[in-house]
């Protein structure tokens, strides 16, 4: 069933001479053709935002084709990723390093243009999306990045960062839960260079979509403090951009009622202009076939082969001496702006490309971890990273952090710093410490999208368990190789009161199984330290950072033992020819020391291995891991964790749990589950066939 509204493209527009609807229908084409000679992919979208897209990035979007990394660019996020082909086909067609036979290789291996977009993939690309709403997320996120540097480094007569985040969205994503989130901070922020549009055509795989989704979005966002308008016809290009000038003249208003997020809604018809498919689901998700295609080449009057796109057309497309021009006098406003502000602009650079100086952060980490090695504290790993961020917050100022409403639970904020604030008219903004609400999802997304817009290196924080609401942003930024740390509390049983329901069983070694994610688990302060510093030096992926609500032994004395730490994995006790290896995370090294001590009063010979980070420990040299875990030593490990992760070690045993918790004081519920010396002795004596006699070991 078709779209009960029909609009007429709009022929009256035109840029460079060149009707509007003529820059649409190559896209349209462009799109269309790319996805049916791959026979897959997504068509109806592209060819429904056709004219959204022409009306934005023909004149409107600031960004250069020849540097898609100059720094006061314009975000652009197709949130709506599985419409990929609108993307690839404007980044080809405005003169981004992407050929015609890269659009051939469509969702070939290997090739620039992957299924969904993909971030350092395809140039132009700002963020990997396909998992509907977190690319609006993202979006979020960059929007909140560029107004906390703006706040921070313009000056007057400086607009040095100075652009807008531009979002396309769908129905699918405004349906996720990740939008309201996002969607309800970006308002209470007044992330006004925040504008998404939003493709209304009534359509998802399921078709018609009023059964399941009928809200009132104008009435939504409004509540969440956002300018809304529309709808306006999203095929007439004169309508779009009325609606565009107004987004952004409401930034520009010294009314406060304007000074918001805009969304623009348009009412559009999936599939528009193949006749028969447009307006239904049928042309959500596959190709249109030929004869179908052939159809939407008369409907748009296209008589060029295939993969042909006239010279007037291209020419009038191509954004590369605009880019050119736009960028040379913002490099112009740099030069002055360094010449009066030569450290801020020197620092300006080196937090957008995301330098970090590693002999300062070396050597500042040092002095604390003497400092640890001094005072020697008993005190839980939370608080042990609470010491560390107020040692570190200070002295590195691309640090931005948050909690969602367990600040004083997560001990995120540092000493000295102030929260995430609007400042003067709202216009401004200032702080360190973000108060995310109780939004797990959206808040690792906008972290996502801070570190994906550079100047900062977020990190975000929660209970361990609630890792799963936000489990695929933490993907994601594993899938993009971004720098964002989450940090995660009250790892394991050992929160005790809270119960089940609170207490991580299988997430320590579920985050542990995400590609290119650093997961680390520290045992003391020092251990913590090393975490951090490795944490903030990773520019290769994400890390997590797990920590305890239980106050700890301090396991490591000696600065040696620090240094071997940053391997992931090393031995923080040793005898002379061990009988038995005990392998140990977090919580349970200092169980793990205990208990090697017991042995020994038995005669049996324990080294203590620490592994606060598998992840890293894997990629070390096989001589290392080998002079670490020799695997002619028999191996026990003690984690309070499911046991599944564990064996590829090659364990004689594993003490974990391997069910959920119980609710009751932490020290009962370890010993419920057999955390206890008693209890590794008797697996040591058993792995090993020595008979012990146990009496009073607890």
């Amino acid at each position: 069933m078709k779209h009960e509204q029909s609009f007429k493209i709009s022929d009256e527009h035109s840029i460079n001479g060149i009707e509007s609807s003529k820059l649409a229908n190559a896209l349209r084409i462009l799109a269309a053709e790319t996805v049916e000679n791959a026979k897959s992919g997504h068509p109806g979208m592209p060819l429904g935002m056709a004219e959204i897209a022409v009306a934005l990035w023909s004149s409107k979007l600031k960004h250069n084709p020849l540097d898609p990394n100059w720094v006061n660019r314009d975000r652009f996020v197709l949130s709506n990723g599985h419409g990929s082909m609108l993307i690839y086909s404007l980044l080809h067609l405005t003169g981004y390093d992407l050929s015609i036979d890269d659009l051939k290789k469509f969702r070939k291996l290997g090739s620039k243009t992957p299924g969904h977009p993909e971030v350092d993939i395809t140039p132009g690309v700002e963020t990997t999306t396909g998992p509907l709403g977190q690319g609006l997320a993202n979006g979020v996120g960059m929007a909140l990045a560029e107004k906390m540097l703006s706040s921070e480094f313009n000056r007057p007569g400086y607009p040095i960062i100075d652009h807008f985040t531009y979002v396309f969205l769908g129905d699918g994503c405004l349906m996720e839960g990740v939008s309201h989130e996002v969607c309800s901070l970006a308002g209470v922020l007044k992330l006004s260079k925040l504008i998404c549009f939003y493709d209304s055509n009534g359509i998802s795989i399921d078709g018609q979509i009023d059964p399941w989704f009928k809200e009132d979005i104008k009435k939504r966002f409004e509540g969440y403090g956002w300018n809304v308008i529309g709808p306006v016809d999203g095929h007439n290009i004169d309508e779009i951009t009325c609606a565009l000038n107004q987004a952004i003249n409401n930034h520009k208003s010294r009314d406060e009622n304007k000074f918001a997020p805009t969304l623009i809604i348009c009412k559009t018809i999936i599939g528009k202009g193949a006749p028969k498919k447009e307006g239904t689901a049928k042309a959500h998700g596959e190709a249109l076939g030929t004869e179908e295609l052939n159809a939407l080449k008369s409907t748009c009057g296209w008589e060029n082969t295939s993969f042909e796109i006239p010279k007037e057309i291209m020419t009038a497309w191509n954004a590369r001496t605009l880019g050119q021009a736009r960028q040379d006098a913002w490099n112009h406003l740099f030069e002055s702006y360094k010449a009066e502000y030569p450290q801020k602009a020197q620092r300006l650079i080196d937090r957008c490309s995301g330098k970090v100086d590693k002999l300062k952060l070396n050597n500042e980490v040092n002095v604390l971890i003497n400092q640890f090695l001094k005072n020697q504290p008993n005190i839980a790993t939370r608080k042990s990273s609470q010491k560390v961020l107020n040692f570190l917050g200070p002295r590195f100022d691309f640090l931005l952090g948050g909690s969602a409403d367990l600040t004083g639970s997560n001990l995120t904020q540092w000493e000295g710093s102030e929260p995430v604030r609007l400042i003067g008219p709202g216009k401004l903004i200032s702080g360190r410490h973000i108060n995310f609400g109780v939004r797990e999802f959206g808040m690792f997304s906008i972290c996502n999208g801070i570190s994906l817009h550079g100047g900062f290196v977020p990190y975000n924080a929660t209970f361990l368990t609630f890792s799963d609401y936000g489990r695929n942003a933490i993907r994601m930024a594993a899938m993009m190789r971004k720098r964002v740390i989450f940090v995660f509390t009250h790892d394991s049983i050992g929160l005790g009161e809270d119960g089940p329901t609170h207490q991580a069983v299988e997430h320590i070694s579920s985050l542990r199984l995400i590609p290119n994610l650093n997961v680390w688990r520290p045992c003391d302060p020092i251990e913590t330290a090393i975490a951090w510093k490795e944490a903030i030096l990773c520019n290769t992926g994400p890390t997590a950072l797990l920590f305890s609500r239980q106050s700890l032994d301090p396991a490591v004395k000696k600065m040696e033992l620090a240094n071997r730490i940053s391997r992931g994995g090393y031995t923080l006790s040793d005898v002379n020819n061990p009988q038995i290896i005990l392998i140990s995370t977090g919580s349970e090294v200092g169980l793990a020391v205990k208990s090697a001590a017991e042995l020994s009063n038995f005669g049996i010979r324990a080294r203590v291995v620490s592994i606060p980070s598998t992840s890293v420990f894997d990629k070390q040299k096989t001589s290392y891991k080998e002079s670490v875990l020799p695997s002619q030593i028999p191996k026990v490990v003690i984690e309070a964790g499911v046991t599944d992760f564990w064996w590829k070690y090659q364990p004689a045993a594993v003490l974990g749990v391997d069910k959920f918790g119980e609710s009751a004081p932490a020290k009962d519920v370890f010993e419920h589950f057999g955390f206890t010396v008693k209890s590794v002795t008797e697996t040591v004596s058993a792995v090993l066939g020595i008979k012990i006699k146990i009496k009073g070991v607890s």
